[in-house]
This record gives C-alpha cells, structure tokens and sequence, in this order.
C-alpha cells in the first residue's frame, strides 16, 4: 500500500456560534467578518511545513486540492501550493486532486502549469481532475451545472492529448476551439503524468476512467465503512468492463488520529473532528444539488453524492465522539487498533493507495505533527506490504534519478 499526506486547509479560527449566524461555510460566508488574512500567514507557513514534514516522515505522497469561496478548505490555487512543494521537497510526489477543468478556458492552462510543476519537481507530479463541488463550481464560478460534466471531459481530453502529442495541433471542441496547442514547458513524465480522479460515487465517472487508465481515488468524509458500497460498485464495474483487477487503481481517503491509548486519542481528536464537522461541513443544502450536476444514471442507481449526504448528517447536529468513532468517520486510537482497522479497510475495498487525513478541523501544529509521527512510525511499515504483488501503473515511473535537493544559500560577506 501507498499512503499520502492529503491536507485540506481549513481555517481554524471560526467562531463558536459560526453554525447559529452564519447559513453555510461555502460560497457566502463573509470574508470581511471572519477571515484575518494576518493570522492566514500563519496558517499557511503551518500547513506548507506540515506537508513538508510528512515527506521527511516517509509518506510516498503529499496532496493538495482546490476549493473556492469557503472557511472548509483555503486553497483557490493548488498548483501554487504544489510549485511551493516542488522547491521544498525531493522524494514525495506531488499529487495535485486537483484542477476543477471546466473552470479554465481554455483548459491548456492547467496543461502548462501542471508541466511546470513537473519539470521543477524532478517528474513527480500526480495531475488530479475533478468535476468540482456544486459550490465551487456553479456557484462561486457560475459554471452551468448542465453543462458541466461534457465541459470538464473535454478539458481532459484536450490536456492529456497535449502532453501525449508534444507536438502542435488544433483541438476543436464543442468548449473549446484553438488553432495552435503547443504548450511549453512538456513534462518529464512519458507519456504523460499519471492522472487520478477524484470523485464522490458517480456512475459515468468509474467507466470513464477505467476506460480511459486513469484513478479513481473515492473521497468521503463519512469513513470507509460508509464507503464500501461505493467501492465496490467501481470494482463491479471494472469486472464489467473486462478491465484488470488491480488495488493500484483505487485510492481512498480516510481520517486517522494515532494516541497511546483511546482516552489520549478523545483528548487530542475529538475537538478537532467536531470542528471540522460542525463548521467545516456546515453546508447550505440549497448549494449542494443545482438541477442537472448529477448525471440521470447516478441518479437512478441512486448514488448520492458525499457533499449531499454530509449537509443532510451533519446539518442542525453536532456528533459526539462515539458517534464519530462508530460511525468509523474518524478512525483513532492506539497504533494496533489503527493498524486493525486498516487492515480491515484494505479486505474490503482492496484499495492500493490510502489518503490519510492526519490533521483535520482546528487541529493544532503540534498535534498534526505528533500524529503524523506516530502513524509513520508505528502503523505504516506494518500495513506497507499490502498489495505487494501489484504493479502500481498509476504512479510517476520517470522520475529523474538526481533531483535537485532544497539548499540554503549562503549569502556573500560585503
């Protein structure tokens, strides 16, 4: 198994009483009033140095996303993040989950930025491409969700077809019409970086990417218990479709918070994962379904989508603890019961790339650094030899040999 650092970003200083005046934590809620961009500098310098801690720690990834209007998640941009990581680390892959495609017109601008982030890494970007969030995208964009889907599957389509030609040609799409793609810089990566899709339980999007080679990597909140189902729709579908069976094209994201013991794990975790659950996830349900985002074949499966599901759970409540721990949303507790549950996860999704939440909520820098210590100490090397008879196809294989390692400079005596 292959385990990333995944940091969401979320600003830590939202009131207590947010839930009772403010409607939702996306799209509307009045930067003015609650974002200190002051004590922002401070977040961010954290959150980049956590980031870079987990590659010191030993975890093959470290992700970034990308998010728009909200108090969830503080990264509009991605790729600035991953280009501030590309200069800071050496060994870790970049995995960008990702660039919203159907928010860029035209599309070869997250092709070229992308190659960028490439090149200055050595050849470890991951290009991660999701549909977008219906906040994201239809609100605080003002993409029409109607649309949206055909949009983004030919933004794809136009970048991947840019890195595979490296060679200049015109692309004349229903969205996009361009008499000369040729982006510079290429990537190192032949043919192309590996591309993973992040999604939330739709039923065109698993064919799509088997299809297609890419991940699907299956991102919930609600814990891998909950996330089964889904799973195991995308691995029916891979049987359907006569396709290889391999844990390397799947990946899953899951809470963990490592302690001695469970009362230590309830003392560190627990006010941080009914922050994230209370403010975090504090969605305005008018936002969270606009007519036509959903596809007529997920609906009828009846997948919903985890953004959805959460404002319903989540809305009007606070969840105790044990709930958050029955409901396995946050999966917490001394090294052998995470390595347990882990490896129960890996039984039943057989999923070959875990996305670990190890800091969450109002987590504080020195506890996100004690739990990411302790879980790349003592529950990762006893999990690593899952899945060890699988070839990983979905995972930079060009990276260049001799990277150039983060130095200080030393500065000339005047």
């Amino acid at each position: 198994m292959k385990f990333h650092w995944f940091h969401l970003m979320p600003y830590p200083y939202l009131p207590e009483d947010f839930k009772q005046r403010y409607s939702s934590i996306w799209v509307d809620p009045p930067a003015a009033e609650l974002y200190d961009p002051v004590k922002g500098h401070q977040v961010y310098n954290d959150y980049l140095d956590q980031l870079e801690f987990a590659e010191q720690a030993g975890f093959d990834g470290i992700c970034v996303n990308e998010h728009h209007q909200n108090g969830y998640g503080l990264m509009p941009s991605p790729n600035l993040m991953a280009a501030a990581l590309a200069r800071r680390t050496s060994r870790a892959k970049l995995i960008i989950l990702g660039n919203s495609v159907a928010l860029y017109d035209p599309p070869t601008r997250v092709a070229e930025e992308m190659a960028m982030i490439d090149v200055i890494s050595g050849g470890r970007l991951v290009a991660g491409f999701p549909v977008g969030t219906p906040m994201d995208t239809a609100y605080c964009y003002g993409a029409n969700p109607a649309t949206l889907r055909e949009k983004y599957r030919e933004g794809v389509e136009l970048i991947v077809r840019a890195w595979r030609e490296r060679r200049p040609f015109t692309f004349n799409g229903k969205y996009t019409q361009l008499r000369y793609v040729n982006p510079w810089p290429t990537p190192i990566q032949t043919p192309r970086p590996p591309v993973w899709i992040p999604g939330g339980g739709s039923i065109e999007t698993w064919e799509w990417c088997i299809k297609n080679d890419f991940l699907y990597a299956y991102l919930t909140y609600f814990g891998y218990l909950a996330g089964a189902a889904v799973i195991d729709g995308y691995w029916e579908t891979v049987e359907r479709l006569g396709a290889e069976f391999n844990p390397y094209r799947a990946g899953f994201l899951q809470f963990v918070g490592v302690a001695e013991n469970d009362a230590e794990a309830e003392r560190l975790y627990a006010e941080p994962a009914q922050y994230f659950y209370t403010h975090c996830f504090h969605l305005n349900r008018g936002y969270v379904g606009p007519p036509g985002y959903a596809s007529i074949a997920t609906i009828r499966k009846g997948v919903r989508s985890q953004v959805r599901d959460s404002a319903a759970q989540v809305q009007g409540k606070q969840m105790s603890w044990k709930e958050i721990l029955d409901r396995g949303c946050v999966v917490a507790g001394s090294p052998a019961t995470i390595i347990d549950r882990l490896n129960d996860m890996a039984d039943r999704m057989k999923v070959g790339h875990v996305l670990l939440l190890l800091h969450f909520g109002n987590m504080s820098h020195e506890t996100t650094l004690y739990n990411t210590t302790r879980f790349a100490k003592e529950a990762m090397p006893k999990l690593r030899h899952r899945f060890n008879e699988w070839e990983d196809k979905w995972w930079p294989r060009h990276t260049l040999a001799n990277i150039r390692k983060p130095a200080r400079l030393a500065v000339a005596a005047e």
